[in-house]
This record gives C-alpha cells, structure tokens and sequence, in this order.
C-alpha cells in the first residue's frame, strides 16, 4: 500500500468490453442488485482492504460480500452509484488503475503459497512476474474474462481440481526444480511437458501469444481451441525446448491431503482457516477477520478456491481464542461443521435462471446430513455451475422451487456425474445422502 494518499481516480466513461462476466470496473446487473467482482493477486487481501469492502458494501450496496471459487471477493446488491464503488475500492488498492487490465487478473495459487510446509517452491515471486505480464501487455488484454492460469508450488493445501486454461505445477527431477504444465485441465491431469523454473514466465507468455494467434473469435478458452487444434501441435508451435521424456511423462502431482478450515501448519508457524457460511460474508465478519489477522496475524488474510480463507502466522497461543471470536461472528471455522461440507450457488431471490432458493434450502439441508454424508455437497440453481468449478461429490439440481434431482460424481459421465434420483424434496434428498454410498448405487 502506498503511504501517500491515493489520487481520486473517476470511473471510465466508456465501458470495458462487454462480458457477462463481472470484474471491479465492470458491475454487472442481476436480480438483487450490481456485482462487482474484486480480483485479488493470489487471494491476498490486507486487513485494511477487507475493512474498505465492507465499508463499500455498505455505503454502495445491500452488505452482501462473497468469495468466489476462484479466490476472489464480490460484493453484490450494488446500487446506482457504480463510479463511488469503483473509487472507493481502487483507492484500497483492490484494482488495476485502468480498466483494461483487470479482466486479465486471473491467476490461482494455494492460500498458503509460500508458507505451506510441502511446498517444492515458494511460487509468490513467480507469480508476481506473471501478473505483471497479464496487466501490462496490452495484447492479453484480448483474453476472456474467464481465462485461467493456474501455478502450483507442490502446497499440501492445493486444490488440484478446477480446470484451468494453463496450469503449471513445480516437480524436482535430477535434483533441479522444473514446472509441468498443461491445457484445459488441472494439476490432477497428465502434464503436457515442462520447462526449466527459470523458464516459467517465458512459457506463460509464449502459451497466451500461441492461444491468440491461434484462436478464433468464437475461441475464447483453451479447451475450445484445443477441439480444433491439438495439443501437440500447439506444443511444437511455442519456439521453446520443452521437456517430454519418460521422467515427465511418467510425472503426477502427488495429491493434496490437507483440510482448509481449523489450525493448518506452515513452514514456520501456524495458520486458521476459516469459511463464511455458504460463501457469504457480512461486513462485520470481514472486520473481525481484519482485527484477528492485525492481532493475532500478520495483518493479512489469503481467499481460497473453497470459499474461505486463511490467516497466516498466527501466534500459536492465540488461535483457540482466535477461533472463539471468528466463530461468534457466524465464521466457520472446523471441519466438522455441517455447512462446511455444502456449497450453494446465489438461488432465485438473486438469479434469474436459478430454478430454487438455494441458498435458503442448502441452510435447511445441512441440519439433514449426518457425518460420513459426501464430503462435498453442491447446490446448483441451473446448469451453469456458477458456484463450483469442478465436480462435486453429490450434486443437487434445481429443477423448481424446493426440488431437485440427486447426481453423484462418475469420472465415466460428464457435468454432474451420474443422475440417481428426480425431483426430490430436501427431506427426500437429505435421507439419500444419508445413505451409505453403495446403496446410493442402487
């Protein structure tokens, strides 16, 4: 943060490109109100920027602050004044100081990049290079709003599920530290080569130039492209030395096995994980957060792809009571907690294609779910999956108001998975789900 104060900086005159997709320059209109949609470079928001978004959600909107499964924060329900909102949070410095940058900004990495203990590389100076390059080439600012990169350093806390358009991921061979990387996919999947570290950013750069020349209009993700094109192809076009050998091709990342919510180790320290019910922060949440992380922290918090967030090096001795007050405010913050296991997307009373309140309906199904119910259970309004990016274990489609069909994750089935019963009640559904999954197959 800069110590001089922050010129006013007046909201664009001429929009940025159209896109439903929202961004912090672009507020997008839907059933309760503007979305704004507030990149964070690799989910790090200071204490006193998550004090100004929750003072913006109040001033500018209906106080309805959420984050994202990209590990990023929107504030919905925003009202007229767009171009107070946008000043606001620019003056935070929460966005790019032109509107052509921001869409660009999409850029994952674990919540503890740089402190995870199984870390293989700290990946936050990368990163930094990478979204220099995103915002100040203008010519990947061509990219979708929804165009992904992904960079894993090894983190234990990792997720290795959402699909991206580019994902890179570090590995040690021969005692040397490389980066695999693949198309349209995650670090779950088979990588496609990889390059030396020292290479990274001249791979990313190479990738996102071979996509735009390739590319047509109607192409605006990789996996889109890679229909047409395949990925040896775009491979041998980069103009780099790319590994792909037996070593890398016989390579997987090995999985990730740690929980996000609750005290998580660091390389030096501890951490706390914690969640907003349903991926809904208030703005008093967001401000007993601000004040644990300056108390008990490093003044700092991380957005996750679970909808939640971590507190880094926080004092050892204070994290029971740091949980205490986070919890008091309506925070989650174990694992065990029945709401930390659903994930529910806006509903009806905020989306217009939404066929069920999920929301509300998620809230009366977690008193319905025994333990040992799916580790996931996702609750989709419609078929866009705005709430999950990959599949979750169970899934509960809207089909009308209180009804859903029950689909269940089938690696040989695309979308949802497997469709094992229709038109179900939550008492109906939550009875299911309380079944082992065996009978589940019935």
């Amino acid at each position: 943060m800069p110590d001089a104060p922050l010129k006013q900086v007046h909201a664009p005159t001429v929009s940025p490109r159209p896109s439903a997709c929202p961004g912090l320059w672009r507020i997008v209109s839907a059933r309760d109100g503007g979305i704004c949609r507030i990149k964070l470079p690799g989910g790090l928001l200071l204490a006193e920027q998550a004090e100004a978004v929750a003072s913006a959600a109040e001033r500018y909107a209906a106080g309805v602050i959420e984050a994202t499964n990209r590990g990023n924060l929107q504030i919905r329900g925003i009202g007229s004044d767009h171009a107070g909102l946008i000043e606001t949070l620019l003056a935070a410095g929460l966005g790019p100081r032109e509107a052509a940058s921001d869409d660009v900004r999409n850029l994952m990495l674990s919540p503890l990049a740089g402190h995870d203990p199984a870390m293989l590389l700290d990946v936050r100076p990368l990163a930094g290079q990478i979204l220099d390059l995103l915002q100040g080439t203008p010519r990947f600012h061509q990219l979708s709003a929804k165009f992904a990169v992904q960079l894993d350093g090894g983190e234990r806390l990792a997720m290795l599920e959402h699909p991206h358009d580019l994902w890179l991921s570090a590995l040690r061979l021969e005692q040397q530290t490389w980066l695999a990387f693949g198309l349209a996919g995650s670090p779950s999947s088979r990588a496609l080569g990889a390059v030396p570290l020292a290479q990274g950013l001249a791979l990313v750069r190479a990738v996102l130039e071979r996509f735009l020349d390739l590319a047509t209009p109607e192409q605006v993700r990789m996996r889109q492209l890679l229909e047409a094109c395949s990925a040896e192809h775009f491979i041998d076009g980069l103009g780099m030395q790319i590994r792909r050998d037996a070593a890398l091709l016989g390579w997987r990342r090995a999985p990730a096995d740690s929980p996000w919510l609750g005290a998580l180790d660091q390389y030096q320290g501890m951490a706390l994980g914690v969640a907003p019910p349903l991926g809904r922060f208030n703005p008093a949440m967001l401000r007993g957060i601000a004040q644990v992380a300056r108390e008990q922290g490093d003044g700092s918090v991380r957005l996750s792809p679970w909808q939640s967030l971590v507190l880094t090096n926080v004092d050892p001795a204070g994290i029971q009571q740091a949980q205490r007050t986070l919890s008091a405010l309506g925070l989650l913050c174990h694992n065990h907690e029945p709401l930390a296991r659903i994930v529910a997307c806006t509903g009806a009373s905020g989306c217009a294609k939404a066929h069920g309140e999920t929301k509300a309906d998620a809230l009366a199904l977690s008193g319905l779910l025994p333990m040992g119910a799916p580790a996931s259970v996702h609750l989709s309004g419609c078929s866009r999956s705005c709430a999950m990016a990959h599949t979750a274990p169970a899934t509960l489609l809207a089909r009308s108001p209180g009804r859903y069909d029950l689909y269940l994750r089938d690696a040989r089935q695309p979308g949802f998975g497997a469709l094992r019963a229709t038109d179900l009640t939550l008492n109906e559904a939550g009875a299911m789900l309380a079944l082992p999954t065996e009978h589940l197959d019935d």
